[in-house]
């Protein structure tokens, strides 16, 4: 279903009794799908690298009475109205020379009243965007080598109107002699700045900017192809653009696997953003012709073949198709300060995680053995990891977004947050191993994305909606089943998460070595003990996650506490593996001395099961269909 061939009969169902539920605010009008009058001048300020200040200029064509701008909210992709609005400041606005009076709406903070006076045509709104100078304050966008510019936070726009209505002109001030990545075409350059050409408010905020210093734009366009998709690196110094041939030619595999996969394209071209650095605040962010994905520095220059590449590139491309043109009909809003509604988020990002991880094997971003031992933690995570699904269903952490934010918790075993990513990825792959075997093998989830993502090969400028029987229908269309029975069942919490493992030929043990895929993304130096013992601990013996009913949280240990001593010696990582070798054929119990806050005890714990890191192996005798699903399509 068409975003804006429903703009009527949405507009009409907002309007219906009168009253808008945008905020809640009577004083903000209802957006409705009608054109705003002209072009909005936007004018970004990005070259204040010192201060790490953007400031913004926008002229706004207007008419003389109220007119109420609104600072989006709803963040596209976050799923939550986690916008900044705490960082602006200095807003003012004038016409016809004279400075405006302005109200904040008390009832909606993110809206700003003004009445515009007779004879004026136009308004100039201006603020200062103060982006955190310290991880403290939020993720840092501006370093003396890059910058991230989100025009979703650097921009007011008029209550009242859908805002595929409202028309923008973009300009951005870059620090001089840098190079600027984007999905926007430009229109034209003066000295340092850029102007973009005129695009909806929608398509705007859907296109941030990656500038920076020290830059290359590396060409992923598979072979034979007319659509551009290109992978824009902005780094903290020009070596760690360093990239081996064998390193590009997988990142192309990767998107010639997504083309395999989807047979569509949804953009006219694809722009990765793509920082390496340990300065700007890593991110993942999905957009419709672009993404914003940022990892420290040595991405290409500390590769290892044999554990391979992250998934988020992968991941966030995937998004294209699936998240941003075809999207829940709950979360599309016709403005940024609608509430959006993220039940259907098990397709959105749990598909999206089940392929992202798909196609970095395919590609041999991250090789077959790697694949299979990243699942094995996934595996694990939801056999043992959440005990939280005794009182909480994957269905209801789809309100995570709204309820959390992604602040960090002190249980997540237990509250869990945001399970739909991964618990999504387990429920698919379960799909996937059904539709194979009751095929034998001729049918996949391959053929559910093609002909659920892959629609109207080339659109892109609209959204097609879906819901919960409209992903059904194309199962069905797939392979004749019970459908939503079977996924209503593991969303709700009636049937566990892991039988797919099984359906696809393998089985999780625990061993008491990590896989080398575990080896090489433990990099931060702490120790895992949450199949064991039941708790993460940091390279300083602080202690992360408890697991809920584990060894450790029933012998009383907490989230937060710190390790000092493993039986009278001073805490090592280890020291505290030896001890849980020693203690599985001995009697005496492991002593832990913790220090929580100025205060020290000694716990012991009676543990006798061993060192636990999870891995897959083969089940003899039944079909691999974990295999065919990891490896490139022809």
């Amino acid at each position: 279903m068409k975003h804006r061939l429903l703009a009527l009969a949405l507009s009409s169902v907002l309007l219906a009794g009168g009253a808008y539920a945008q905020s809640g605010s009577p004083n903000i009008p209802a957006p409705q799908d009608v054109a705003y009058p002209g072009t909005i001048k936007l004018e970004v300020d990005a070259s204040n690298l010192s201060q790490r200040i953007i400031r913004v200029k926008e002229t706004i064509p207007a008419q003389a009475g109220p007119l109420t701008l609104l600072y989006p909210m709803w963040v596209p992709g976050g799923h939550t109205p986690r916008n900044a609005l705490d960082k602006i400041a200095g807003i003012t606005f004038k016409a016809n020379g004279q400075t405006l009076d302005w109200k904040r709406d008390t009832l909606d903070v993110a809206a700003f009243h003004i009445n515009v006076p007779a004879g004026a045509t136009e308004i100039t709104a201006e603020f200062d965007f103060l982006t955190p100078t310290s991880g403290a304050q939020g993720r840092v966008v501006m370093t003396p080598n890059m910058l991230n510019v989100q025009f979703l936070s650097t921009v007011l726009y008029p209550a009242g109107h859908y805002m595929h209505q409202i028309m923008m002109d973009p300009h951005v001030t870059y620090p001089a002699g840098w190079t600027a990545f984007t999905a926007l075409d430009e229109a034209g350059r003066s000295g340092d700045t850029v102007n973009y050409k005129a695009v909806p408010f929608d398509i705007l905020v859907d296109s941030p900017v990656y500038a920076g210093r020290y830059t290359r734009n590396i060409d992923l366009t598979p072979a034979g192809s007319t659509v551009p998709v290109k992978l824009g690196v902005v780094a903290d110094a020009a070596k760690y653009l360093e990239t081996k041939p064998k390193q590009i030619e997988q990142h192309k595999a990767m998107v010639e696997q997504a083309l395999k996969l989807y047979g569509a394209q949804h953009y006219n071209h694809y722009q990765f953003l793509f920082s390496l650095s340990d300065q700007m605040g890593g991110n993942g962010l999905e957009h419709q012709r672009s993404s914003e994905n940022g990892v420290g520095t040595d991405y290409f220059t500390g590769w290892n073949e044999k554990t391979g590449f992250t998934d988020l590139l992968a991941h966030e491309y995937t998004h294209s198709w699936n998240g941003k043109y075809r999207r829940g009909k709950d979360l599309w809003v016709p403005n940024l300060n609608t509430p959006m509604q993220d039940s259907l988020l098990w397709v959105y990002e749990g598909q999206t995680q089940y392929w992202g991880n798909v196609l970095a094997a395919r590609s041999g971003m991250r090789p077959l053995p790697a694949s299979i031992d990243a699942l094995a933690l996934v595996a694990a995570t939801y056999a043992e990891n959440r005990p939280g699904l005794r009182w909480r269903n994957i269905q209801d952490t789809t309100n995570d977004p709204i309820i959390a934010s992604r602040a960090p918790r002190a249980y997540r075993n237990y509250q869990m947050s945001e399970d739909y990513y991964s618990g999504g990825q387990m429920i698919w792959l379960e799909a996937d191993a059904l539709i194979r075997a009751k095929t034998g093998g001729k049918k996949s989830l391959d053929d559910f994305a093609r002909a659920f993502f892959g629609v109207n090969n080339g659109e892109w400028e609209q959204q097609n909606t879906y819901t919960f029987e409209d992903v059904v229908a194309t199962l069905n269309g797939v392979l004749p089943y019970d459908w939503a029975s079977f996924l209503r069942e593991r969303l709700d919490g009636k049937h566990g998460l892991t039988d797919g493992i099984e359906a696809a030929g393998w089985r999780l043990v625990y061993k008491d070595t990590p896989s080398a895929f575990a080896k090489a993304n433990a990099r931060w130096g702490g120790a895992d003990f949450v199949y064991s013992l039941g708790l993460s601990i940091g390279k300083d013996g602080s202690i992360g996650d408890v697991r809920w009913d584990s060894p450790a949280f029933n012998a009383g240990i907490g989230s937060g506490a710190t390790v000092v001593a493993v039986n009278g010696q001073a805490y090592d990582k280890d020291l505290l593996e030896d001890a849980v070798k020693a203690a599985k054929d001995g009697k005496a119990p492991i002593e832990l001395m913790l220090k929580e806050f100025d205060r020290y005890r000694t716990v012991k714990l009676d543990y006798r099961g061993g060192l636990r890191y999870p891995h897959l192996e083969r089940i003899p005798g039944k079909p691999d269909y974990l295999t065919p699903i990891l490896t490139a399509r022809k």
